[in-house]
């Protein structure tokens, strides 16, 4: 397959500016307040015309942490927690330095850490930690969904130059806490998650998915017809198969053979970002244009399989993260908000809610 050009970040903010009116379900209204705002700076860098009452613009991560409190890291206003009393806007005045966040994940001990252009933030809950080159990390812009806590709690860090690893016990007698991974090239990581079975999975910009068994790395790359999985889009559905982002669309994975899904098939779209499979199996494939829920039991060619959804369907183009919570809820974070999904239409939670 022919390679193509890593997805720039200029491109989908370019082509998400369009504000899209969405239709609100009457019963998801709330009658009680929504929660108190803490937001100790102003959005001074952010165009002109945005939208104040947004929990914002550019949603690019979205975590539930141990405690069912909701993170969503953001470009231009940081890190934002909801934990339905307040909404907490993270900010100078709270030691986190940084605007733009990619990655959130939680680790054993309850700290969060936060993936962003600035290198990576742990927050114990009291105060903000950063760690950068001095710390080891010899790139400090990580990648979207590259922070990965692993069943035996290693912290793996993907950045644009590579992977790293955490060292705690490094880290508390003062010295560089990260390392370079160097069973891998330095790729350009697009993503990163553990499976099933404990192996580490990495997507990379331009030499397709690496997995490691924790002794040995594989590549499957073009020989393998898989290609770029520039956008980092990865998962594992109950069967055990993994699923990738491809230049044309998706590929399913069950350790021997690749099978690609593509527009022919019915998804909609063009330039695939991301993937993401619900507890039920239900698959969301994001891309330029739209946003396709496919339910992967259906036998193909059926076209009730998928069903496209574009702005007329409430969502904002430009997808940029999903996630599933623990009550089940979908939660998507586009180019104009954050959405959730009330089983026909989306709708658009604000500051306010509803949530």
């Amino acid at each position: 397959m022919n390679k193509i050009l890593l997805f720039s970040f200029l491109t989908i903010f370019s082509a998400c500016k369009g504000q899209v009116k969405t239709n609100t379900p009457r019963d998801l209204i709330l009658s009680e307040p929504g929660p108190t705002v803490i937001k100790n700076f102003k959005a001074a860098a952010l165009a002109p015309d945005f939208d104040t009452t947004l929990v914002s613009q550019y949603i690019r991560s979205i975590f539930q942490d141990s405690k069912g409190n909701l993170w969503f890291g953001t470009i231009g206003e940081g890190v934002v927690r909801y934990d339905v009393k307040t909404l907490t806007y993270f900010s100078n005045s709270d030691g986190f330095y940084s605007n733009s966040v990619f990655s959130i994940n939680e680790d054993k001990n309850g700290n969060m850490w936060f993936g962003t252009d600035q290198g990576v933030y742990k927050y114990d809950g009291k105060t903000f930690r950063n760690y950068n080159q001095k710390d080891g990390l010899s790139y400090i812009n990580i990648s979207r969904k590259s922070i990965v806590v692993d069943q035996s709690g290693t912290i793996w860090v993907g950045t644009h130059g590579g992977v790293f690893r955490y060292d705690p016990i490094a880290d508390s007698k003062g010295e560089q806490s990260f390392s370079l991974f160097r069973e891998l090239p330095p790729i350009n990581v697009a993503g990163i998650m553990e499976d099933k079975r404990g192996n580490i999975w990495f997507a990379s910009s331009d030499k397709g998915v690496f997995r490691y068994d924790g002794k040995t790395m594989t590549n499957i790359a073009e020989k393998d017809e898989l290609g770029e999985n520039y956008a980092g889009g990865i998962a594992q559905d109950k069967d055990g198969n993994m699923w990738f982002t491809m230049k044309n669309g998706i590929c399913k994975y069950d350790g021997k053979t690749l099978t690609e899904y593509t527009p022919k098939d019915g998804l909609g779209g063009t330039e695939f970002w991301g993937i993401y499979i619900e507890q039920s199996g239900i698959i969301w494939v994001t891309a330029r244009g739209s946003t396709t829920r496919f339910d992967p039991s259906v036998p193909l060619p059926n076209p009730q399989a998928f069903t496209v959804f574009t702005p007329a369907n409430g969502l904002n183009c430009c997808v940029q993260s999903m996630y599933q919570d623990k009550a089940g809820n979908m939660w998507w974070g586009a180019g104009q908000g954050l959405y959730r999904f009330d089983g026909q239409r989306f709708y658009q939670v604000k500051q306010q809610g509803p949530w």
